[in-house]
């Protein structure tokens, strides 16, 4: 999305410093969990890819920030958009997996909050699939819990979150444990999966009014990683020499037949241009270009 982008990082520089004005009117920089928006190591410090806003009016782009994650709402799709997280070794601790898996209870109460059993995986056979992972978020319980909620959740194939997804997810954390912080977005795109009962575009539900609605089925779920050693002022320390990672899976059985992520490897630029989305809108156009048209090359 190369040709918005100008009037982008104005409009996002403008947002970004009512962010801090605010955060500065309002309190100390003392609690992390209260950094949300653009404040540094929250999971929109780079930018906000679809201008998600949170307004009812903005149904199909709602905006939901929380300590743990933040993330674009669709209530066409009753699928996030995307979720954004920001992962570092202070995320990582000895919490359980808490299972609590729920309606997201923050919707507009006029929309339908999706429940864990909407899913019906004897009938569809498909996962609900974490995008900001549960072991992401074991500092405590509570964190953990969050990752929970079914607004963090898309139907995904058993070979796509068990073999594929998994695995990168591990690889993160082995980034962190090694001295690296990491800015992630993940999400669904496009319609139609196969999973483990045969191909479905959607999973239809009913409201208690009778009225019927359908979770989509996602053709691909996708991944962007941009990957800092640890440290402070992240915007400035960003160079052409910076690791970004991007990822886009077939959601369908078979997909990890050879347990591999890197195979799915692309470019930012692809994603965004699949998507309509606007990654790291922050950074130099220059360098934003240099790192989002490239593919990792993947070393063992």
């Amino acid at each position: 999305m190369k040709q918005k982008k100008s009037n982008k990082k104005i409009f996002s520089l403008i947002i970004t410093l009512l962010v801090f004005a605010g955060v500065a009117f309002s309190q100390e920089c003392s609690d992390p969990s209260l950094d949300v928006g653009y404040s540094e190591n929250s999971p929109l410090y780079f930018g906000n890819p679809s201008d998600s806003m949170p307004s009812i009016e903005s149904d199909k782009n709602y905006l939901m920030e929380r300590p743990q994650f933040t993330l674009s709402y669709n209530t066409s799709t009753l699928n996030p958009n995307w979720v954004a997280w920001h992962l570092c070794r202070d995320d990582l601790g000895d919490a359980d997996r808490a299972d609590t898996f729920r309606p997201d209870k923050e919707l507009p109460s006029e929309w339908y909050a999706v429940r864990k059993q909407d899913y019906k995986f004897p009938a569809y056979g498909f996962d609900r699939g974490h995008l900001c992972p549960s072991a992401d978020r074991t500092a405590n319980t509570e964190d953990n819990s969050m990752t929970f909620l079914m607004t963090n959740m898309v139907p995904q194939s058993p070979d796509n979150n068990r073999i594929v997804w998994v695995a990168l997810e591990k690889y993160e954390r082995e980034l962190v444990l090694q001295g690296k912080e990491v800015y992630i977005f993940a999400g669904p795109l496009g319609a139609g999966g196969t999973g483990d009962k045969g191909y479905f575009e959607a999973i239809p539900v009913t409201k208690k009014d009778g009225t019927e609605l359908s979770i989509t089925v996602p053709a691909f779920t996708w991944k962007v990683l941009l990957i800092l050693d640890e440290g402070e002022e992240d915007l400035s320390r960003v160079s052409a020499d910076t690791q970004i990672i991007a990822v886009c899976v077939p959601n369908e059985k078979g997909c990890g037949k050879n347990g591999s992520w890197q195979q799915y490897l692309c470019s930012v630029d692809y994603i965004e241009e699949n998507t309509g989305y606007d990654f790291f809108e922050l950074l130099d156009d220059e360098l934003e270009s240099v790192l989002e048209s490239q593919v990792m090359e993947f070393i063992q």
